[in-house]
């Protein structure tokens, strides 16, 4: 999902390293400082042929180039939570890691966009801002005007649910909208390109689990030992995201109760970081304690959701998540042997 940015002051400085290597056995992880000293939160996303690997103070990208090389690259990530400690605060501190990320994620996106294709059907810029922008305008289209058509739709033929039933209308439009949801995770999942940024999706889970646990980065390891499925995955974000619409959504229309549909429409997009921060927090205060039944229930739905969204990779595949893996972790070792102790990203 997405990572709380560390108050530690101290950033790595830029580094853009686009390095070749040929595919290699995985090398151990990098030991932590200490016996028994525990490592910090990492979290990820699956790109174009790779993964991306967010620490508490860096960022990397690896992908499986056309010549089965791995290239890399690492950034330090942005410090202004560090500079505006108002960034941190609760609900603001879930809106700005939502759009950090999101940058961090179009960024990564980029670069495994060119990094997997051959040199002549590399992507500019500018091509890949109107195809995420597109994407982006699309999504909010289908995903937040059509359930809201889709609920009136059904108003139209039973009466009396928008005005009356509010709550009514708001769970039949919160069910278009996860109906839809699941059905598009599903049906992008039967192509083949799709099914390949899915199985990045596992083996970035596989090997963050490994690092956390303080176990060797070897692929076949940790592909015998480690499950697809995350409990801070992205995709339990979303799923409470979807739940808490459907509490706001019938709010908002009790305020606007009489009000025409682009108005709705329009509170509805206008809402989209309010409701993300409060997800974030009560991702973070479920996550306090993983063993608990609340969190354990709580993240059910989302689980159940990665099996779409997460597919068992290839030992190759692991082996790139490895990559990037050794990047971030190289950057919080430094600090460790400095004497400091980065706070934990929350994924």
């Amino acid at each position: 999902m997405t990572d709380e940015s560390t108050d530690d002051p101290r950033r790595v400085p830029e580094q853009e390293a686009s390095a070749r290597a040929a595919p290699a056995a995985g090398r151990p992880a990098p030991e932590a400082a200490g016996k028994g000293a525990p490592r910090p939160s990492i979290g990820g996303q699956a790109v174009l042929e790779g993964v991306m690997m967010r620490g508490p103070v860096s960022w990397s990208v690896a992908c499986r180039r056309p010549d089965a090389t791995i290239a890399v690259e690492k950034h330090s990530l942005p410090g202004l939570a560090d500079r505006h400690r108002w960034l941190k605060w609760p609900l603001v501190r879930g809106v700005w890691v939502l759009g950090e990320s999101l940058g961090i994620g179009i960024k990564a996106l980029m670069i495994s966009a060119n990094h997997s294709l051959e040199e002549e059907e590399e992507l500019t810029d500018r091509q890949l801002g109107w195809s995420l922008g597109t994407a982006m305008v699309l999504f909010s289209a289908v995903f937040i005007a059509l359930p809201v058509l889709g609920a009136r739709l059904v108003d139209s033929f039973i009466g009396g649910t928008d005005s009356d039933h509010p709550l009514l209308f708001n769970l039949i439009e919160g069910g278009f909208r996860l109906g839809m949801f699941v059905g598009y995770l599903f049906l992008i999942s039967l192509f083949k390109d799709i099914r390949r940024v899915f199985q990045y999706h596992g083996a970035e889970h596989k090997t963050i689990y490994a690092y956390e646990n303080g176990d060797p980065l070897d692929p076949a390891l940790i592909d015998e030992k480690y499950s697809t499925l995350h409990v801070r995955c992205g995709t339990n974000f979303l799923f409470i995201v979807l739940f808490l619409t459907i509490v706001a959504h019938f709010f908002m229309d009790l305020a606007l109760m009489g009000a025409g549909l682009v108005p709705r429409i329009g509170i509805r997009i206008a809402a989209i970081p309010v409701l993300a921060g409060f997800s974030y927090e009560a991702i973070k205060l479920a996550s306090r304690n993983e063993d608990s039944l609340f969190f354990k229930i709580s993240m059910l739905p989302g689980l159940a959701l990665q099996r779409i969204t997460t597919k068992p990779p290839s030992l190759d595949q692991i082996e790139v998540a490895i990559v990037a893996m050794q990047a971030v972790a190289a950057d919080i070792d430094s600090l460790r042997k400095a004497g400091e102790g980065p706070e934990a990203p929350v994924s």
